[in-house]
């Protein structure tokens, strides 16, 4: 087991900003934690005795007494927790301190709620013209909509993820499904980690900040892309092809001797160098066959003719001579094998990381993979207000006295 260590030569490529989180759930504490792998300092404001909703989401659980599930873990890694009643006037000021000294702040309140408080965009771009303010909603910010509540799975479903994934109505099965994690809220957590950077980037040319206006409805449709173009261009609303591809054939499940693999062909060579792997020359020299055209519109007629071919041999057999001729396949792995694959091992994809009383936890290495200023995971996610005190008193320069007195008024 490697256990990841900070590298005082690396200070991470985000190491100059500090962000104001003031998100839960997953698609803010998504993007925060991208930045946090950055580098850069994420003070975490959660309520005093609660925390995000998340760390009650077990189990599993990672620290029980600690309030950790594995859910809230898996989302906030290298962060510092802060317990704040942002709703009383102290609150507000402890706020209004952080957000001079800050260059982010990230929120996902429902619309016109931080408003109340003296803490949208427009009261604290006073106090901190540089700041770069980031709010996440379902809906956005206006729109006949924009009041209304919403997760993901409800984006799922009105965005047109659902209407594209699952069998086909007329086969075994068919139906609507959801995507297996909440697609919604991490595209929307990278869509923010995008956007705010980018704002930092005109804020190093401008010298101002800027407010970003994120809807986990805008995340999950521009993530259809591809399939939404197409229905532009002729009229034809996608529908769902199961484990297949609208675009090319064949690029789905086969069911094997002894299982079931993946085959994603991708183009006319790959065509070719597939049917010499599965020893069907028939195929290869048919003109109805050549070009991925004709093996869309035929793909009734062609599909089940492969699909009796690949019965012939197990799982293993056919992945070793399709690789050998460069067709890209795969098994289907559960996490568990996922983890016992020697690409992912060699790639670092468990990060296990330290708690000061020796425990460890383990969550997943970033994919931002930067040469000179790599991620590194210098802190686990945090315990609820572990960091109460240095915020407090190291960065704001409260004393002793005055935290213990915050303490007692349950405003920390």
């Amino acid at each position: 087991m490697t256990l990841q260590k900070s590298s005082s030569k690396n200070l991470g490529a985000l190491s100059h900003i500090r962000v104001l989180d003031l998100s839960r759930i997953l698609a803010g504490p998504w993007c925060t934690q991208n930045l946090a792998d950055l580098g850069a300092e994420v003070i975490k404001v959660e309520r005093p005795g609660y925390g995000d909703d998340t760390r009650a989401w077990g189990p599993p659980w990672i620290n029980l007494e600690g309030k950790i599930s594995s859910y809230f873990a898996a989302a906030n890694r290298g962060k510092k927790s802060l317990t704040l009643n942002i709703s009383s006037p102290q609150g507000k000021k402890i706020i209004e301190e952080l957000v001079k000294i800050s260059d982010v702040v990230i929120e996902n309140y429902k619309l016109g709620d931080l408003k109340r408080y003296g803490l949208d965009y427009e009261s604290l771009k006073v106090i901190n013209p540089k700041l770069v303010y980031c709010s996440i909603t379902g809906y956005g910010q206006d729109g006949p909509n924009a009041h209304k509540p919403g997760y993901d799975f409800v984006f799922q479903a009105i965005g047109g993820m659902m209407s594209i994934t699952g069998e086909a109505d007329a086969e075994p099965g068919g139906g609507p499904q959801k995507v297996g994690i909440a697609i919604a809220d991490v595209i929307t957590g990278m869509y923010s980690t995008i956007a705010i950077l980018a704002a930092l980037n005109s804020r190093d040319q401008t010298g101002l900040g800027q407010y970003i206006d994120m809807a986990l409805l805008d995340g999950i449709i521009a993530l259809g892309g591809n399939q939404i173009t197409g229905f532009f261009t002729d009229g034809k609303v996608p529908f769902r092809y199961g484990n297949a591809h609208a675009s090319l054939v064949p690029y789905q499940v086969f069911a094997v001797k002894d299982g079931e693999i993946v085959v994603a062909v991708g183009n006319d060579t790959q065509w070719q160098r597939f049917c010499e792997a599965i020893n069907r020359p028939d195929l290869a020299k048919d003109p109805k066959w050549e070009k991925v055209t004709g093996r869309i519109t035929g793909r009734s007629e062609l599909i089940p003719q492969l699909a009796k071919t690949m019965l012939e041999k197990g799982m293993n057999e056919w992945i070793t001579i399709l690789e050998q001729h460069d067709v890209p396949c795969g098994p289907i792995n559960n996490y568990q094998q996922v983890f016992a694959d020697p690409q992912v091992i060699h790639r670092g994809i468990k990060v296990d990381t330290p708690y000061e009383d020796g425990s460890i936890i383990s969550t997943i290495a970033s994919p931002l993979r930067l040469q000179s200023t790599p991620p590194e995971y210098r802190r686990p996610p945090p315990k609820l207000g572990d960091s109460n005190f240095e915020i407090l008193n190291q960065l704001l320069g409260y004393s002793e006295e005055s935290i213990e007195q915050l303490k007692k008024e349950k405003i920390v």
